[in-house]
């Protein structure tokens, strides 16, 4: 029932342009992640120039969570979903 946590190398991409503008963090395909897991990446904060895009090898803490975390999470992702179909139309022109 306990956490299990562990150190894994992973990959950062970071690019900062007009046209993209992100930060992903790739770990090896043998890490599954599932609900309620976590990723801390190790390091110093990333600053890279504008209008470049680079790759960085960190080392990542992935702590899993347990039967309980889990299930919390697959709810509240439930209901953080349903507020999506919050929708309404109306059946009149705007005028």
């Amino acid at each position: 029932m306990a956490r299990q946590t562990f150190e894994i190398p992973c990959r950062i991409l970071v690019e900062q342009s007009s046209e993209h503008f992100h930060a992903h963090v790739e770990l090896p395909e043998t890490v599954a992640m599932e609900a309620g897991d976590r990723v801390r990446v190790q390091g110093d904060p990333i600053s890279i120039p504008f209008g470049s895009r680079e790759v960085f090898e960190r080392t990542a803490t992935v702590t899993r969570a347990g039967p309980v975390m889990r299930s919390l999470t697959r709810i509240a992702a439930y209901f953080d979903l349903a507020e999506l179909y919050e929708v309404s139309f109306n059946a009149g022109r705007i005028k």
